[in-house]
């Protein structure tokens, strides 16, 4: 059987990544996509009509690819909850660097509505969480310690040294059981 065809949508989306992890997101150029995506910049506008949409779609496909990575993670150790995969992919996600998040406030400036697929996707990770586990309180405790995390490494404020980023995984486990 053969591959399918990438469309231009997936070719913008995967271009957009490049471009933005080489020069940074804020620095990310509609020109500097569109050519490397081999398609007009009209053809980039249809897809994406704003930069702020082109940042929202990349957002998308990052939560679209972490979530099946999550799958993959819980499914490939059966014995293990959602919640410590959760726990140690976001552990793992966070120790990959990453360009400065400044270029999000803009794209919330342009586009108040840019933060909603993060949003939806943090509410039906948390639900979903929810229904497998009973001691609410340890959910809560390792989703906002790991969503803070999450902040800090995302905002360029991480201020826990290697070994603390260890202890506080390894200390979430527990709880999470």
């Amino acid at each position: 059987m053969r591959a399918r065809k990438a469309n231009s949508r997936d070719k913008i989306l995967a271009a957009a990544a490049d471009v933005a992890r080489e020069a940074g997101p804020g620095s990310l150029s509609l020109e500097a996509v569109a050519t490397r995506a081999g398609v007009s910049k009209g053809g980039l506008l249809y897809n994406f009509p704003t930069k702020a949409k082109l940042m929202q779609g990349l957002v998308e496909r990052y939560l679209k690819d972490f979530q099946k990575a999550l799958e993959a993670r819980a499914a490939e150790n059966g014995d293990e909850s959602v919640l410590s995969a959760y726990i140690k992919l976001s552990a793992d996600d966070c120790e990959q660097p990453k360009p400065s998040a400044s270029w999000m406030f803009s794209a919330i400036a342009e586009d108040p509505d840019f933060l909603a697929p993060i949003k939806a996707f943090k509410r039906q990770l948390f639900e979903r969480l929810k229904e497998e586990t009973d001691a609410l309180g340890s959910l809560l405790v390792c989703f906002l310690a790991i969503e803070g995390l999450r902040s800090m490494n995302l905002f360029d404020s991480d201020v826990l040294s290697p070994d603390e980023h260890k202890l506080l995984v390894a200390a979430l486990l527990k709880i999470a059981g």
